[in-house]
């Protein structure tokens, strides 16, 4: 926690630490003075006389105190919202670094409530430790002192067993009812992931009828989130009963002892009255020590999950030292796959995706990869962004292993078209201008424009959207049609402006008429730049420098289009006399292909 209550590069932040510091020791010196002024101002009073200085002073002294208490506080707002903000940060920052392993097998859902209930539980352990266990034990020690000076000593000893008592009970039984918390925590998650990945799949629940089906299962996580905050509650009953009966049997032994010491006359009725007031204004804070380290303890549990998250490790790291990429212009965009081994468990036994996969893409070339699906051909791309690190082989862009160099500049290098493009929930501006990040700032509204333009997405914007660019798309694009994603995915990558492209089957999901106006927009983006398409309908790659064709992780053939069509029986030949067939017996698309197979 000290690195967040002591910031080396926030000099406010310190001094706001400096003077909470200094307040709570004048609230705690204020708190142990004012029963002094009572036991004067009672004792006068016993005597007959009006002690107005004793009066003043113990009313001054109580104001005093909590005055403050009430500047403490609001001094460490700043050094606790301060840590909030920097762990939530850090936690996010680190979710968001960490690979697409970990991304693809996270329950949302549980996600965003461990950095949430983390970032806030972590705040709230500072200022429990910081600022009200710590004080109580300060305010404890010099109330012993003093009775242990002042008066007999049986007084402090008193007061310290009956400490020891209470701490002795609390701690064990507080950790006792810590796995009923964790169970509800526990609960607790797994009804919000429940809701979350419903709202998340709201489609598919409409699609099936499944609303009564998803409506049990959120009752049943509820049930089992209730079932454990009962159990919560009830050990808490426990736990508060039995710090009651220490603190109880201190006070009245304490009394008992002071009002014999009265009738004895060594001491004053003044005397009386300020071990009473001790023993309650001790014993107040030190009920709620219980309180605290049930919270300490709780806020511990919830940030369990939250450094459960920090300490997941990015199986991607950059090597200490790696430089950044080199590639001086489109030109030198070369790619190369050099005998790559991919399996995705990384494992010896994981099932291998490509096996020794080699091919090469020039710099203004276009090569497509086909293949059956599972025969790799996503996997090339994901590699080629380094999304995954492969277990042998290279990739090289320039001549240089994307294994030894930074990902943030290969990344910043290629730009892609994606098979289903997720959109955020913002503008079409936002959304378009968000391509341009990795390298610069925010795309410009012209830049949007232009982009669009060139992606002839312009003309539905300005015709069909009466807000133009600042139409909300909705949650992952769901208000736009996938041609319309797909040209916002083309125009993001255009005001990218990267000299390498992948398309990820960009138009494996759309109809014939919007394919045909999609691989327009994709021809333009092709002009001039290192090219690397994974395709499923072969129509749409005819026109390709060379085709690359992958079965079980490998390369089986390749060529152009008239080559692979003219070798009889090969895979390549078969996949596009099956496709031709389906276009025939659908009436789509059938023209395009069968004029191709007669060139």
């Amino acid at each position: 926690m000290l690195p967040f209550l002591w910031p080396k590069d926030r000099p406010f932040i310190k001094l706001c630490m400096v003077l909470s510091v200094f307040f709570l020791l004048c609230s705690k010196l204020c708190n142990v003075a004012s029963p002094i002024a009572l036991k004067y101002a009672v004792d006068a009073v016993v005597k007959g006389e009006y002690s107005t200085n004793a009066i003043l002073a113990y009313g001054l002294l109580r104001f005093a105190g909590q005055f403050f208490n009430e500047l403490k506080d609001n001094a460490f707002a700043y050094v606790s919202t301060h840590a909030s903000r920097k762990i939530s940060l850090r936690t996010f920052t680190h979710v968001m670094g960490l690979s697409l392993r970990f991304h693809i097998n996270r329950k949302t859902g549980a996600v965003i409530r461990a950095c949430s209930r983390g970032s806030e539980s972590f705040a709230a352990l500072l200022r429990y430790v910081s600022f009200q266990v710590a004080p109580i034990f300060l305010e404890v020690a010099l109330v012993c002192v003093y009775l242990w000076i002042f008066y007999t000593w049986y007084f402090g000893i008193i007061t310290f067993l009956v400490i020891v008592a209470y701490i002795a009970f609390t701690v064990p039984f507080t950790e006792w009812r810590n796995k009923f918390r964790r169970q509800q925590t526990d609960a607790d998650d797994v009804f919000n992931q429940k809701a979350t990945d419903s709202l998340l799949n709201f489609e598919t629940v409409k699609l099936f009828c499944a609303e009564p089906h998803i409506a049990h299962v959120y009752d049943v996580a509820l049930a089992k989130a209730q079932k454990a905050s009962l159990r919560t509650t009830q050990s808490l009953t426990g736990l508060n009963l039995g710090q009651a009966v220490i603190i109880t049997v201190g006070i009245t032994l304490s009394l008992a002892l002071a009002a014999k010491e009265v009738q004895e006359g060594n001491m004053t009725v003044g005397d009386f009255v300020l071990v009473n007031t001790y023993i309650l204004q001790l014993y107040v804070p030190l009920n709620f020590l219980g309180t605290y380290y049930r919270m300490i303890k709780q806020c511990m549990v919830d940030v369990e999950a939250m450094f459960r998250l920090m300490k997941e490790n990015n199986d991607v790291p950059d090597e200490d030292g790696a430089a950044d990429l080199a590639l001086p212009g489109r030109d030198d965009a070369r790619v190369d796959f050099e005998g790559v081994k991919f399996a995705y468990s990384g494992g010896a036994d994981g099932r291998q995706i490509l096996r020794g996969v080699s091919f090469s893409v020039e710099p203004g070339q276009k090569v497509a990869i086909v293949g059956s699906s599972g025969a790799g051909k996503s996997t090339i791309g994901k590699l080629l962004y380094r999304l995954y690190d492969i277990q042998g082989g290279a990739v090289l862009i320039n001549g240089q292993n994307i294994a030894k160099i930074t990902q943030r500049s290969v990344r910043c290098a290629i730009g892609i078209v994606p098979q289903d493009c997720v959109l955020f929930n913002d503008t079409i501006e936002y959304n378009i201008a968000f391509g341009k990040l990795g390298t610069s700032t925010m795309g410009t509204i012209e830049e949007v424009k232009r982009a669009a333009k060139a992606a002839q997405f312009s003309k539905f914007v300005d015709e069909q959207c009466k807000d133009g660019y600042q139409t909300l798309v909705g949650e992952r694009g769901l208000r736009l049609s996938g041609g319309e994603k797909q040209r916002v995915a083309i125009a993001r990558a255009l005001l990218k402006d990267p000299p390498i492209m992948i398309y990820d089957e960009a138009t494996s999901s759309l109809d014939t008429h919007t394919e045909k106006e999609i691989m327009l927009s994709i021809n333009e983006a092709a002009k001039g730049r290192t090219n690397l398409v994974i395709a499923h309908r072969l129509s749409t790659i005819m026109d390709s420098d060379c085709i690359i064709v992958l079965k079980d992780g490998e390369v089986a053939e390749r060529g152009d289009h008239p080559t692979l069509y003219e070798k009889s029986g090969g895979l390549y030949r078969t996949m596009w006399d099956s496709q031709l067939q389906n276009a025939l017996s659908s009436g789509e698309s059938a023209s395009n292909m069968l004029a191709a197979a007669g060139n």
